[in-house]
């Protein structure tokens, strides 16, 4: 959660460490990790709960879906342009899905459809469009502007990069990590089920690398390779992560985060609400340029009015937190 709020709220998209931005188009990026570890821990999370009934499924998809419309629809409410897919809508998507395959499949029906999924989506972007994975011509951006249209996202206007084609693969992503929470959840010692995802991870970063050649690493279009890279990261960081946690109990430095991660979702509508806010009553720049500007040169300008957001949605967090009130979908 701190990382994204980071990088989505620079204090000039101008002034940027590359390591802060999206990938232009092939390749990746520190940045193009976020995105993906969401989808994939949404999967996770979905063995570790409660059993998910279909009911309950629906209506907290439901419920993302409708905060992510509400983020696109602020402050103006102009339904005419108003984008339809995004981050909450693809991961309610995503969400539900996951749940639907789990709940009428074991491990090898999953794993089924996780490949069908990556492999469905390759030969869907080979045999449709132009055939290749440029911007301009493939077969994602030609269904989200025959479809979505004027409702595409602001940034491209004419494709998504959440948007209808590259949402098979997202799915792929989250059921990796429903893959992910089945083996932490496994009754062995915490040793073995670490060594295990480890494995699993490294196996998974290096077909990435391998398909790559074929389908080239890309998180705007999702790919298959950017799918499997981005859920080997995930399986390797979280073993690492269990094993320093949970083995060696060190705890404190990620209490932080823990209350962060708690409040996900308020944390994520506070962020882009309020930002939204400041622009649209035009208090964004001046107060970037008369505050942060003048502190350091532009770059390490515009990353300390990041990094004194992500301190205010903190603050939030942290408040919500000590008031036990915690947005649940």
């Amino acid at each position: 959660m701190a990382f994204m709020v980071l990088v989505n709220t620079a204090g000039t998209g101008e002034h940027v460490y590359p390591p802060l931005r999206h990938a232009e188009w092939h390749g990746w990026t520190l940045t193009d990790v976020v995105f993906p570890s969401f989808v994939w821990i949404v999967g996770l999370a979905i063995t570790l709960g409660r059993p998910p009934t279909m009911s309950r499924t629906l209506r907290r998809g439901a419920v993302l879906f409708g905060l992510g419309l509400l983020v696109y629809l602020y402050p103006y409410f102009d339904f005419s342009t108003a984008r339809i897919l995004g981050v909450l809508q693809r991961i309610a998507i995503c969400y539900v899905v996951t749940v639907m395959i789990y709940l009428r499949s074991g491990v090898r029906g999953q794993v089924i459809w996780t490949a069908a999924l990556l492999g469905g989506y390759w030969l869907l972007m080979l045999v449709g469009g132009n055939g290749t994975f440029d911007k301009e011509g493939n077969f994602a951006r030609v269904v989200d502007w025959a479809v979505l249209g004027v409702h595409n996202y602001s940034g491209t206007k004419t494709w998504d990069p959440e948007g209808i084609v590259s949402t098979l693969p997202a799915i792929a992503s989250c059921l990796l990590g429903l893959l992910g929470g089945q083996v932490l959840a496994r009754k062995e010692d915490l040793a073995r089920r670490c060594t295990l995802m480890f494995v699993i991870g490294n196996a998974l970063l290096a077909a990435a690398f391998l398909f790559d050649h074929w389908i080239p690493i890309n998180k705007q279009l999702w790919t298959s390779s950017f799918t499997l890279l981005m859920a080997g990261l995930d399986f390797v960081m979280l073993a690492m992560l269990l094993w320093v946690v949970d083995e060696y109990k060190v705890q404190k430095p990620f209490t932080p985060f823990l209350i962060l991660g708690r409040n996900a979702i308020a944390v994520y509508m506070a962020s882009e609400l309020i930002d939204i806010t400041l622009n649209a009553v035009g208090w964004r720049v001046p107060l970037y340029e008369n505050f942060f500007a003048p502190l350091a040169a532009p770059m390490n300008a515009s990353l300390l009015y990041a990094v004194a957001y992500v301190l205010l949605n903190f603050g939030i967090a942290v408040v919500l937190h000590r008031r036990g009130w915690y947005l649940r979908a």
